[in-house]
């Protein structure tokens, strides 16, 4: 008799990560067969992010574009996938995080009464207008949502705050961490030839990874991160940066215009998940505006500093182990001279650990599910933590 499946939406890069050890945890514990649905705008950089993994879709949904506006992307992904849950309807499905394809999933499964299972429910920035349409589109998944699957205790709190009941809401952690934690672990020889010849020729010295790629960064913010950053070679000849670039041409040209042909910094295009991950466990300080590297680079014991004015995801910033800085290029210098300066108090940020999880998170997400269709029993969940970077075995 073959198991339930459970349909796993995914659209991008980012969820790709978070989706591989769901999926892997579900075929280890043998409750139910998950499949991978690869859609939204890029299907083929999904696939290359499960490959990292030893997976791949099962399903692809090849997308249509004319104007490639979020609204037609949105009503495109959910004819796909009522089309595809016509014909194979799963036994739930899930989806993760804020996307566009996220809420097409979350609709489409809501309108033929399949089970939705959110993963990293609960985040909030309290602001309809702050990263729209992100805000607006995880309120609505939460409205369908049966298994709300939270990455801390305070998504689960704002999910409490908004009359979500208790019993369908859990703390698994976030599948991140796993992710970041694994694939590091293998310790995969870079395949960007650039970071490869970098990190050969480092010498022993202090990496900084620097990774700033969200659009409202672009521009005059850019420009001003730019310059901490060329100061603090300056000032450091201990230290190599590394600085992966958003693919817009554009983007690309004003950081090669601000920090080009610096010495010590390298600048490349957009990473392999393998490649970063390994960048983020050797690195000292980690400068970004990326939810994704401010949740995975505590899990290396690596402090990160905030290039934002707000944040959805603050666990980092309660917990210590983050600083929201925005994009002042004063302090910027002031903040990373701080902890350059003084290996005892960059250690000190992240001794508590990562707050978002604990390697485990997947287990939970797996044992989740199974347990909405009734067939394991509810998982408690995460519990206080104890340093992923020592279980992962980092000195640092």
């Amino acid at each position: 008799m073959s198991l339930p499946e459970v349909h796993l939406v995914c659209g991008t890069r980012p969820q790709a990560v978070r989706l591989a050890p769901v999926a892997m945890a579900m075929r280890e514990a043998g409750l139910v067969t998950p499949v991978l649905v690869a859609g939204g705008r890029y299907p083929a950089m999904v696939g290359q992010t499960f490959a990292a993994f030893g997976l791949a879709p099962d399903v692809t949904l090849r997308v249509e574009r004319g104007a490639g506006s979020r609204s037609e992307l949105r009503t495109e992904m959910i004819r796909r996938l009522d089309a595809l849950w016509t014909e194979r309807p799963p036994a739930a499905a899930l989806v993760q995080g804020d996307t566009t394809t996220s809420l097409a999933g979350a609709l489409a499964a809501c309108w033929r009464r399949i089970p939705v299972a959110h993963l990293e429910a609960g985040v909030r920035s309290g602001d309809l207008g702050s990263s729209f349409p992100e805000e607006a589109d995880r309120r609505l998944i939460a409205q369908v949502t049966a298994l709300h699957l939270t990455p801390t205790p305070h998504a689960a709190m704002n999910l409490l705050d908004e009359d979500i009941a208790t019993g369908d809401v859990l703390i698994t952690g976030n599948t991140v961490v796993d992710a970041a934690l694994a694939i590091a672990r293998r310790r995969l020889p870079f395949e960007n030839p650039e970071i490869a010849a970098a990190r050969a020729a480092a010498s022993g010295r202090r990496l900084v990874v620097v990774a700033v790629h969200r659009r409202e960064s672009w521009g005059a913010p850019l420009d001003r991160v730019l310059a901490a950053v060329r100061r603090l070679v300056e000032r450091y000849a201990d230290i190599d940066v590394i600085l992966p670039t958003h693919p817009n041409p554009a983007v690309r040209a004003q950081v090669h215009a601000g920090i080009g042909g610096v010495e010590r910094v390298t600048i490349t295009g957009p990473l392999p998940y393998p490649d970063l991950s390994r960048l983020l466990s050797e690195a000292y300080l980690v400068l970004t505006d990326s939810a994704d590297v401010q949740q995975e680079a505590p899990s290396f014991g690596v402090p990160a500093l905030v290039l934002r004015e707000a944040v959805e995801t603050d666990g980092s910033l309660r917990a210590g182990c983050a600083r929201l800085l925005g994009s002042d290029t004063e302090l910027i210098v002031e903040q990373a001279s701080a902890l350059l300066d003084s290996r005892v108090r960059r250690d000190a940020t992240t001794a508590g650990g990562n707050p978002y999880g604990d390697g485990l998170a997947a287990r939970r997400v797996a044992q989740a599910v199974a347990a909405l269709l009734g067939l394991a029993d509810h998982p408690e969940p995460m519990p206080a933590l104890e340093s992923p970077a020592a279980a992962y075995g980092a000195s640092f």
